[in-house]
């Protein structure tokens, strides 16, 4: 039997429904990611934008980098530049990138989540008897005033810590070294660590930047929520969403995911004792670093175009329902010192928001305008600026947008190949 389909601009197709049902319901499981492919993107400005891209690349060394450019909403541009992985395969919006910090904003939209549904308050406290996390670990305490600490306080970098003394995350091996623990540092290990030391400063009346903080946080998620952290975000926001191919990341390079990039650290970067604790020295990007634990802080993987459909559900604008109500998207994006922004690195009042990612072997930003663009962008190479690279990132990207006057009139969120058209079902 033929059946006539009208999807999109492609017009009237006649399709057979035996051949073509199983290709499209493969694509629906697997998702943006092996649908959208380069290519898609071409329109008059094109050659411009990849002139540009590629410039940019050269002079940072990067290895390869993916870009989404959202216009009102639509995705309507989608290109991969440079190699994905020591084979030299081209990038394609489809690879999955390490986001580094990005993750945070992850968490914070899971908070905020877990508020609306009422099963948890910005105010709860967040360690010690009573608390989310009431256990062994925090039954003694050499500072009191952890007992203080709030989920809006690790939210907001205000929870007490400073890095001082270099960023706890980062260091793994020697936290464990501190509270006696073998490694590799587990969750438990950070929890006694925070119980026997002092904070920096009373929660919530100053801000430093804590991936402690958001480690934390993904343990406060788990214990309200009765899942894993990852497992929460997976289940309860994205897959119901369609972004089905967002995961935690590993450090392994043999466990890394089929269609992730390989990750490449900038020229002179040094070896590190691994996370595990074998003495052996590896690449930070490759076992240096323990992806697995920093997770709800530093640990997503995800590509461009999923990252881009997760921005049009939390950006505040119109034309797409957003997952989280008005007053959840306004709590994130308050830019009072100490009190926000939440998950977001930066905020404006006039309505620019920025999340920031950066760790060895990866680079990754994403951007909310007031103009009505939103872009994401990844790369699968750090930089030797470290953090500060997303400057760089945010003036090259911002004039290369508003260079281009006239966007393609669509939206890849809806493309599906040809071949693999739905089906109406009669």
């Amino acid at each position: 039997m033929l059946v006539t389909l009208f999807v999109l601009s492609y017009g009237s197709i006649r399709v057979d429904r035996q051949k073509q049902i199983p290709a499209y319901y493969e694509l629906e499981i697997k998702g943006l990611n092996y649908r959208i492919k380069n290519g898609l993107s071409d329109f008059e400005q094109s050659k411009y934008i990849e002139k540009q891209i590629k410039r940019f690349i050269q002079r940072w060394e990067l290895k390869g980098v993916s870009i989404a450019i959202l216009k009102d909403e639509k995705l309507v541009y989608a290109q991969g530049f440079g190699v994905a992985d020591r084979q030299d395969n081209e990038v394609q919006p489809g690879h999955l990138f390490r986001v580094a910090s990005v993750s945070k904003l992850l968490t914070a939209i899971a908070i905020m989540k877990l508020v609306e549904e009422n099963r948890l308050a910005l105010s709860d406290r967040v360690f010690g008897p009573g608390a989310i996390l009431d256990n062994q670990h925090f039954v003694t305490v050499r500072d009191k005033k952890l007992y203080n600490i709030t989920v809006r306080n690790l939210l907001a970098h205000s929870g007490g810590w400073s890095q001082r003394y270099g960023d706890p995350a980062f260091h793994s091996l020697s936290i464990a070294d501190k509270v006696g623990d073998t490694p590799p540092a587990t969750m438990d290990t950070y929890s006694k660590y925070i119980a026997s030391r002092s904070l920096s400063f009373p929660p919530g009346t100053q801000v430093s930047y804590s991936n402690v903080g958001y480690m934390f946080l993904g343990e406060v998620i788990s214990a309200v929520s009765g899942k894993s952290y990852e497992d929460y975000v997976r289940e309860d926001i994205l897959i119901p969403n369609g972004i089905v191919d967002m995961h935690i990341g590993r450090s392994d390079f043999a466990l890394k995911y089929p269609n992730e990039v390989d990750y490449f650290e900038q020229t002179g970067s040094q070896l590190i004792f691994s996370y595990e604790g074998s003495g052996i020295q590896v690449p930070k990007s490759y076992g240096g670093n323990p992806i697995e634990l920093l997770g709800a802080a530093g640990g997503w993987i995800c590509s461009s175009v999923e990252l881009a459909r997760l921005l049009v559900l939390i950006d505040g604008y119109p034309n797409v329902r957003d997952i989280l109500e008005d007053s959840s998207i306004l709590e994130m994006t308050d830019n009072t010192y100490a009190k926000g922004p939440l998950g977001w690195r930066s905020t404006t009042d006039h309505g620019n928001w920025a999340r920031t990612g950066s760790m060895a072997g990866s680079v990754a930003m994403l951007k909310r305008q007031n103009d009505g663009v939103s872009w994401i962008f990844l790369s699968n190479t750090s930089s030797w600026q470290g953090s500060k690279f997303s400057y760089g990132i945010n003036s090259f990207m911002q004039g290369l947008t508003n260079k281009v006057k006239a966007w393609p009139q669509q939206d890849l969120f809806n493309y599906y190949p040809i071949e693999n058209l739905p089906l109406a079902i009669n």
